[in-house]
């Protein structure tokens, strides 16, 4: 099920990329055809400065949307690669823009969508500066972003699974956690003032 207001578009106006682990789904400089969906997997968006760096701009996972800005814009400004198996939906670019003539609704609930995702991506960049690993997780943790399988968990947070995995198990015994079952934890009621 796609999130509002993409659960309204036809069915003729989607179209399901499969992507194998490493494989593109669009290039920098390409001709923009819409914006994605990701069902499943993760994809990060990459990009090359004059200088020939490798910069990754974005790491979109499964429940997101990603290359918003390529409604409004003729050619891809970064490289989609996939970083895991992945299953992306792309929604036609021509039918979205005449939405937001022909549609206010669908027009208000895009940007309120849009707004969201503005929101989540700024408090991803707030954890995201956290330095330690095991603080980050916790912080991570406490804004629900553990929805999904850990090593997509670790990847949106900007840590090899190896470095979450130490640090799931360090908030475990330190009693910030409780393990429920094999890649699920809850929070334990700490009293206000306690994160420090």
């Amino acid at each position: 099920m796609y999130p509002r207001p993409f659960d309204q578009v036809p069915a003729a106006q989607c179209r399901q990329h499969p992507l194998q682990k490493g494989q593109k789904l669009f290039s920098q400089g390409g001709t923009t055809a819409g914006l994605f969906y990701i069902n499943t997997g993760n994809v990060e968006l990459i990009r090359h400065t004059q200088e020939g760096v490798l910069i990754v701009n974005h790491r979109a996972t499964a429940g997101t949307l990603f290359a918003e800005a390529s409604l409004f814009c003729r050619h891809y400004h970064c490289y989609a690669i996939a970083t895991t198996d992945t299953l992306v939906t792309e929604f036609d670019r021509g039918y979205l823009l005449a939405q937001f003539q022909l549609n206010p609704q669908f027009a208000m609930t895009l940007a309120q969508q849009f707004a969201q995702q503005i929101q989540t991506s700024r408090r991803l960049r707030e954890i995201l500066a956290i330095k330690g690993a095991t603080d980050r997780t916790l912080v991570a943790i406490h804004e629900g972003m553990l929805n999904s399988h850990l090593k997509s968990f670790a990847a949106q947070i900007g840590l090899t699974h190896e470095a979450l995995y130490r640090a799931l198990k360090a908030l475990v015994e330190q009693g910030k956690l409780h393990k429920v079952g094999r890649g699920e934890y809850c929070i334990k009621k700490l009293e206000v003032g306690s994160l420090k």
